[in-house]
């Protein structure tokens, strides 16, 4: 159920909308609704927090993504043609791994 003032939606930037389709897909299974040539849809759940660390924070937005299996989603990134940024590392509550997509955007997954 929407509420508002919550969270609801996540839109990412595209140069070439085919390869971050096949690359979310390949690495992570996701469906998409095309909305025309250039906008694709996808639903895969979503929840949020804040960064102030100047030494960690990223510059745009930082999607994160669970993943039961740290290791082999990051193999999956990779076989997908994602580009590992950080590789697995702890942090407090788990551990995560940083990547680029074929759009140039910082994601990270993590793991408990």
């Amino acid at each position: 159920m929407r509420e508002d003032g919550k969270l609801d939606y996540l839109e990412f930037p595209a140069a070439d909308i085919g390869a971050v389709k096949a690359f979310y897909d390949a690495a992570f299974g996701w469906t998409f609704q095309d909305y025309g040539p250039t906008y694709a849809a996808f639903n895969e759940g979503l929840d949020g927090g804040f960064d102030a660390d100047p030494a960690d924070r990223s510059k745009a937005p930082l999607p994160v993504l669970y993943a039961t299996d740290l290791e082999a989603m990051q193999a999956r990134v990779e076989a997908a043609g994602g580009v590992i940024l950080k590789p697995i590392f702890a942090f407090p509550g788990g551990r995560r791994f940083h990547f680029r997509d074929p759009a140039g955007t910082e994601l990270a997954a993590w793991s408990e």
